[in-house]
């Protein structure tokens, strides 16, 4: 038995049907009110229960072989950034808690790039590109940095934990989506008349979930892995949706202070009002800065998969469009 936290979003879909398919039993903690259909139609396990709940953690990972730990509040913004920092620090050392009292074989721990070091404008950067809090964007970014720094600690108590660090995962079950299935639908919708100078790393989320499985076999305790494949312009990922879907690609490029002004007045706007601002700050100050990553660790150590991402955007669109995300 395997036990999947954040099994019902995006990528604990991908992992809980990469497990299945391999004969695996799966148990997934799931809130009460949280969205399940991803899960529909397969034959898991449902443990209720919640990270702030030490009980039902202790409860959902008894008698467990593995754990995979990917739950998480990814929100760029929050009118009670604590709420952020208790589910993914405070929550993450619970389920550590309960998952060495278990006496699991292995746990993988899902991080994000977001913790990791940046690299200079035009860089690369990979598992040891050095980085200090002060230089995190935003509270999600400071939240898994310090929920990473958990995990090393925990690897030093002798928790047999791995950290992956996803970087752009893309494909279907999306169901919230997130801001990069966002931009997907919004390509699809034909609501991005202009992009901006950034770049990001794009990985199929099969592949992801079959890094997350990799990590628990081959994964060195206490090390990070880079779950990543292919460094592309938004430029160029905005002319690759067009190739597959026939749509025009936008041709406007802006200067990067234009969202960034643009988001600063919607967040200002967005707490006077009680709302979440359309594009929060912290996503508009992460767009200045290309995101580009080395996963060539996972890829030699532990055989990380290296799909085309045309294939994971082909899905994704397609997926969007019959789940009733398009309007035109």
């Amino acid at each position: 038995m395997d036990l999947v936290t954040g099994a019902t979003g995006f990528l604990g879909a991908h992992l809980v049907r990469a497990l299945l398919e391999r004969g695996r039993a799966v148990r997934c903690l799931v809130r009460p009110s949280s969205r399940r259909d991803n899960l529909r139609g397969l034959s898991v396990e449902l443990a209720e229960g919640d990270l702030q709940d030490p009980a039902s953690l202790r409860a959902a990972a008894a008698g467990c072989e593995d754990v995979y730990h990917g739950a998480a509040d990814y929100r760029l913004y929050a009118r009670d950034p604590g709420e952020i920092y208790s589910a993914n620090v405070e929550g993450t050392h619970n389920l550590f808690r309960a998952a060495a009292e278990a006496g699991v074989r292995r746990v993988v721990y899902t991080s994000s790039v977001g913790a990791l070091g940046r690299a200079p404008r035009g860089g690369v950067a990979d598992e040891w590109t050095p980085v200090a809090e002060r230089e995190m964007i935003g509270h999600y970014k400071r939240s898994k940095f310090r929920a990473e720094r958990a995990a090393r600690e925990w690897a030093g108590r002798g928790l047999p934990v791995v950290i992956v660090n996803p970087s752009t995962p893309i494909g279907e079950y999306d169901i919230k989506p997130t801001p990069t299935g966002k931009m997907v639908v919004d390509f699809l919708n034909r609501r991005m008349p202009a992009y901006v100078d950034t770049g990001l790393n794009l990985v199929d989320a099969r592949d992801v979930a079959e890094g997350h499985l990799l990590a628990a076999a081959k994964g060195t305790p206490g090390e990070r892995y880079i779950l990543g494949n292919r460094n592309m312009t938004l430029k160029e990922i905005l002319e690759t949706l067009s190739a597959i879907t026939g749509l025009p690609a936008p041709r406007l490029r802006l200067p990067l202070w234009i969202p960034l002004a643009a988001a600063a007045a919607d967040t200002t706007v967005s707490r006077l009002v009680g709302r979440e601002p359309r594009v929060p700050i912290e996503a508009a100050r992460m767009s200045r800065h290309r995101m580009y990553f080395d996963s060539a660790r996972a890829v030699r150590e532990l055989g990380l998969p290296q799909s085309p991402v045309e294939g994971a955007l082909a899905r994704a669109a397609a997926w969007f469009r019959e789940n009733g995300y398009v309007r035109v």
